[in-house]
């Protein structure tokens, strides 16, 4: 399916042109990283890379698009036809979809053209900024319920058609178990979910005779909403009629709770169920949920079973975006040879890490995550020497890894596309809601708080902090 590579701000296309007339598209490399962890959190959950994968490879100016650029009337028409005819050629190491990750660590590695390069900065962050965020709100919410079903109910309080898919594709990275959105099911193979709104109630004179014929319906997913009229009053108890009914046919109900006390409600709910011999029924809630909401309710035991979420997941809730960005780090001169590049600012914590650059993480013999390192591309690292770890940000501050304090390190930037091709086979969605699973379990709780939690070290090697400090040490003297 074919992608429009009008997807871009525009500025890309006139630095494009100039790079094209002026003959000036060397090699290049760039780095995708994020600043801070989103929702004062401790980690983040990476996501999206499959996807842009997809598109890169599907990324095309199609006649339309052409004919659109030429009526801008600031296209030479040399560039046009250059347009015409292209497609993306670069190579792409990234870390694998589902990776937990940390501020600072580039997470995606671009080489490739200098025009290349542009053409796909809008596409790259749009993606992944995105799917990351809602896969880390999605994992929060997980571990908020320690383990509890999530839901994702967000359609219709995404942003836009694509902003739902993206989220329903992310959310169940982040752990969630289903979703509502029914085009998303169909894409991604995600379980599908949904019972009833208060419309159904309300379209029938009377509410027993809605659960009725729902539960007739529906025999095996009779979860009945029960908030429309009196939770306490007609919504229980026509619930527990109908439950009592269905149970005689070897069959369960569930109970689904949208407003009210969330805290009082589900406990009332659990006893009149268990005095009515439905104690297999289950209760889920929805309503607004953050994750502080769920682990509140999760920590106070209320009885509940699992959770439908929609605006504060699919949304961001508190947080509206990730701060990834994508920053030239190495281009390659005259002779052939990549040169370093870095971006230098007023405050140090802004000053980018330069050249090519790997991730390495470091584990103990439980295969706890201890460390990550950030080193240039041709360091080779073992499991028998001491590796020294610089701050990234201050100049004096660091600490020495001997190599009886871990079991391993694993670099974590792998190739995912060659020569504008993808390298293996993608993996299955689920596949990589496991891996996600798998990556958090292998980092101390203390990183996973909701509040004030623990700060995961991401440092720099002796040799990269070396290149930083003398490209800042040159750059000043030039000046």
């Amino acid at each position: 399916m074919s992608v429009s590579a009008l997807i871009t701000d525009f500025y890309e296309l006139s630095m494009m042109q100039g790079y094209f007339l002026s003959n000036h598209n060397p090699q290049v490399v760039f780095d995708m990283f994020y600043r801070n962890n989103p929702f004062n959190g401790g980690y983040a959950i990476f996501a999206g890379i499959n996807d842009l994968v997809d598109k890169l490879e599907n990324l095309s100016f199609s006649d339309d698009d052409i004919a659109y650029l030429q009526s801008l009337g600031q296209f030479d028409q040399s560039f046009i036809e250059f347009l015409r005819s292209y497609r993306f050629s670069g190579t792409i190491y990234a870390m694998d979809e589902g990776t937990v990750v940390f501020p600072g660590e580039p997470l995606i590695r671009v080489h490739t053209s200098l025009i290349d390069a542009q053409l796909i900065e809008g596409l790259l962050l749009n993606t992944i900024n995105f799917q990351t965020l809602i896969a880390t709100k999605a994992s929060r919410m997980v571990l908020a319920s320690e383990g509890g079903n999530i839901m994702e109910f967000g359609l219709r309080r995404a942003q836009g058609e694509d902003g739902a898919l993206s989220a329903s594709r992310a959310s169940f990275i982040g752990g969630t178990v289903s979703t509502s959105n029914t085009l998303a099911g169909k894409v991604f193979g995600i379980p599908v979910s949904g019972t009833m709104a208060h419309s159904w109630v309300m379209s029938f004179d009377s509410e027993l005779e809605a659960f009725r014929e729902f539960a007739r319906l529906y025999p095996d997913n009779a979860i009945l909403l029960i908030d429309t009229y009196d939770t306490l009053g007609s919504g229980i108890e026509n619930a527990i009629v109908v439950g009592q009914e269905m149970k005689r046919q070897g069959k369960r109900i569930g109970v689904r709770i949208d407003s009210g006390d969330l805290s009082y409600l589900p406990r009332v709910i659990r006893k009149r169920l268990d005095e009515a011999g439905l104690s297999d029924a289950i209760i889920c809630v929805s309503n607004d949920l953050t994750e502080e909401i769920i682990q509140t309710l999760v920590h106070d035991q209320v009885p509940i079973d699992s959770w439908g979420i929609g605006t504060h997941l699919v949304t961001g809730g508190t947080q509206s975006s990730l701060n990834g960005v994508y920053k030239l780090c190495a281009k390659c001169n005259a002779n052939g040879i990549f040169i370093p590049t870095m971006k230098i600012s007023n405050s140090f914590e802004k000053t980018t890490n330069p050249d090519v650059k790997q991730v390495w993480r470091f584990f103990d013999a439980d295969g706890g995550a201890l460390a990550d390192l950030i080193t240039l591309d041709n360091e080779r690292l073992s499991n028998d020497q001491n590796y020294t770890f610089y701050h990234p940000f201050a100049e004096a501050d660091f600490f020495v890894m001997n190599a009886g304090a871990f079991s391993r390190c694993v670099p974590l930037l792998s190739c995912k596309m060659q020569d504008g091709k993808r390298v293996g086979v993608a993996p299955s969605l689920k596949e990589i809601q496991q891996y996600a699973a798998e990556s958090l379990r292998g980092f101390h709780k203390t990183y996973k708080r909701q509040i004030n939690p623990h700060i995961y070290k991401v440092s720099l090697s002796h040799d990269l902090k070396k290149l930083k400090m003398s490209l800042l040490i040159a750059t000043r003297r030039r000046k």
